[in-house]
């Protein structure tokens, strides 16, 4: 019995598009333009398939590179001299070709590093010709009135090009982009809130990329350019994308707290099941902290390298931070539903302005504490926050009790303490949010694998917030009780641990650090505490938790006398920092035996022994020198690597991401018919009668092919 072959079945093969059919010619060394002189006019009003060309600029050896160069020349120039065109459709689908050829070539250039593909392709001495031409027609996009989609096209364009080698610095590209720079260009589209709106990510990413370049080792016009920038405008339109971000990332977040919530227990328990058997660096909460990276970046580089941007970051974000208004949802034709039983949005759990938002955006990424990248996610919020407490006009915003804000902080889940239902904190200034999310952090990962770094950054922070009060005598109203309590933890927990932690880390240099920060308390408090009640509980809690001093002195005691000690010169300074803090401890220890034996009791009141304490200030201290002094924050050496791991992440990630807008752009103008009235298999592209050629470029000069 015969089969009979259905109609539409598979073996018809599906026509080549045109232009895939050009690409091959291209990629083959021939010319398809030969016969027609109108060819690339008529080529630029073809779509682009850009996973087409990267695939066959991939197929190709050393040997057909050769044989192909002049025609990948030819095609580079096309394109570039294109973007001169007033035809929208012509000015697209020229950018798109750019964006997957240079996309293509760095990938096949990182395939095989030995070979400059981009120095072949354009000759070393033209290269610079037609990259100089290229910025000036991207600059001319950029600024002027052009489809939305030209401009975003060129701005994925120019992504493409920061993003060609993980490595930046290794980018043969940057050269050019550093001696055409397009800052200006950045700073105006930022400073309109329309072109903001649309393409304000794209140039902040941009900007972050460009200013990493060779940032230590030689003269970057972006580094100079972003330090001394003082347009508020731009400024202001820089910070609200970072806020952006953020605040829709701590709403994702509430909203899934508030489904978790809403869901019965078996379902919960089901996900904490389930989550179980997820890797940690492949589960969704990962993936969207590390998505943040780029951004915090870019917040990184602004407060480190710009005052003026110290300005913004109190600036409410209106455009950006209000909740979604469920009117807003609604079209002509829908009936007006019932909201009496809508639920209510608590606008005060969404962040108001930049800084609300890193302090809430940090105080969930402190809850991640288990795989790498929420750990350098976290280090670089930590690294933000020492660079703002280091500004005096920070600070002093921070500290104004005029200006105060309810924040939601998030807190982990632990055993030994029961949360609060209502997350939301009190109206209080921004200084004494900052120190609750620290306490918060101090608290929460006293662990194993302990965060040693981190840790150092966090009482970094807090010593830089005290020294600003001692210097300015700003009496900040905060339950500093807490402060302590959480440093007393941290050293109880050290010595603890001292055995296993010893082996891995210099425990006794964060030990100095906390031992100072209890110093200054003691030494200059009455310059910023803000009763006298504070000094009182002071010496309270330094006598309750007199047992963990002594551990410590005892600790480090026993360190002086190992010869072979690693961290000698620290045990030394921890031991010369014990003395005051051991002579407040014997002093009302004997004062309080004294008052106990005199009254007959054995288990004195809170209120008793503050009582004692606040009759019994005779007492001498040693006065030791710079505890009001800190070691201002460099980025070089210490956290070198990391800003080239994290710029790398950086990279990667945007690459990815161009990969995917550019494969699936389409001009917004409907796509013309172009007539091949030539057989397609003979490969001659003929042209359209009456096409219009390109207008020259009046401004700039296109060099000699």
């Amino acid at each position: 019995m015969t089969s009979r072959k259905r109609s539409g079945s598979g073996s018809t093969k599906r026509p080549k598009e045109k232009v895939v059919y050009i690409y091959e010619l291209l990629c083959r060394g021939e010319d398809p333009s030969s016969e027609s002189p109108e060819f690339w006019n008529e080529f630029f009003l073809l779509q682009p398939n850009f996973e087409a060309l990267e695939n066959e600029i991939g197929k190709l050896n050393n040997e057909q590179l050769q044989v192909v160069k002049p025609n990948l020349n030819t095609l580079f120039q096309r394109c570039i001299e294109m973007l001169d065109t007033d035809h929208p459709k012509r000015l697209c689908n020229s950018l798109q070709t750019l964006c997957s050829l240079f996309y293509g070539i760095f990938k096949k250039s990182n395939s095989d590093p030995s070979i400059n593909i981009l120095n072949e392709i354009f000759g070393h001495e033209k290269m610079d010709e037609w990259l100089k031409l290229l910025m000036q027609y991207c600059n001319r996009i950029l600024l002027g009135d052009v489809p939305e989609n030209a401009r975003f096209m060129c701005l994925k364009l120019l992504q493409v090009l920061v993003t060609g080698t993980d490595n930046v610095n290794q980018n043969s590209l940057f050269e050019h982009l550093m001696m055409h720079s397009m800052f200006d260009a950045f700073v105006r589209l930022l400073s309109d809130p329309t072109f903001r709106t649309q393409h304000g990510h794209d140039i902040v990413i941009l900007l972050t990329i460009l200013v990493n370049y060779r940032k230590h080792e030689a003269t970057n016009p972006y580094v100079v350019q972003l330090s001394i920038l003082a347009d508020e405008l731009a400024l202001n339109g820089y910070g609200q994308m970072i806020s952006q971000s953020l605040i829709d990332f701590c709403r994702q977040y509430i909203q899934s707290l508030n489904n978790v919530q809403s869901s019965s227990w078996f379902s919960s328990l089901s996900n904490i099941v389930g989550n179980m058997f997820v890797s940690d660096e492949g589960c969704e909460r990962v993936q969207q902290i590390k998505a943040n990276n780029g951004l915090l970046l870019a917040l990184y580089e602004a407060v480190h390298l710009n005052r003026n941007f110290i300005t913004t970051l109190a600036h409410t974000q209106a455009e950006s931070s209000a909740p979604p208004s469920p009117s807003n949802t609604l079209s002509l034709a829908q009936p007006v539903p019932d909201l009496s039983n809508a639920p209510i949005i608590d606008i005060t759990q969404y962040p108001t302005n930049l800084l609300v938002a890193v302090f809430q955006y940090c105080s969930i990424v402190m809850q991640d504490n288990k795989n790498e990248s929420s750990i350098a996610n976290l280090k670089l919020c930590f690294l933000i926050l020492t660079c703002i407490s280091e500004d005096q006009y920070a600070n002093s915003m921070m500290h104004d009790s005029n200006l105060t804000f309810k924040v939601m902080l998030h807190r982990a889940q632990m055993r030994h303490r029961k949360l609060n239902v209502d997350r939301v904190g009190k109206s209080q200034p921004l200084a004494a949010t900052l120190l609750d999310l620290l306490v918060e952090f101090i608290v929460s990962h006293l662990m194993k694998k302990f965060p040693m770094e981190l840790y150092l950054l966090c009482i970094g922070v807090i010593h830089r917030i005290l020294c600003y009060q001692k210097r300015c005598r700003v009496r900040l109203n905060y339950p500093w009780k807490e402060l302590w309590s959480a440093l007393i933890g941290l050293l109880r927990f050290l010595v603890n641990q001292e055995q296993t932690l010893v082996k891995k880390c210099n425990i006794f240099h964060l030990s100095l650090q906390v031992v100072n920060i209890f110093n200054l308390f003691i030494t200059y408090g009455d310059t910023f505490l803000a009763t006298t009640n504070s000094y009182d509980e002071l010496y309270y809690e330094l006598n309750r938790e007199e047992k963990v001093f002594t551990e410590i002195h005892a600790m480090v005691l026993r360190y002086t006398t190992m010869p072979e000690c690693e961290y000698k010169d620290d045990v030394i300074k921890l031991l010369n920092a014990l003395v005051n803090i051991l002579a407040i401890v014997k002093h009302f220890q004997n004062k309080i035996k004294e008052w106990l034996a005199e009254q007959g009791l054995s288990t004195p009141t809170e209120d008793q022994i503050l009582d004692v304490v606040r009759k019994n200030y005779d007492l001498t201290l040693k006065l030791q020198d710079s505890l009001d002094q800190y070691e201002r924050y460099a980025e070089t050496p210490l956290h070198t690597n990391f800003f080239k791991l994290m710029v790398r992440d950086v990279v990667n990630d945007t690459r990815k991401h161009i990969y995917g807008y550019v494969k699936e752009a389409v001009s917004v103008i409907p796509d013309q018919e172009v007539l091949l009235t030539a057989s397609i298999t003979s490969g001659s592209v003929p042209g359209t009668p009456g096409t219009p050629a390109p207008a020259a470029a009046a401004a700039v000069t296109t060099p000699t092919t």
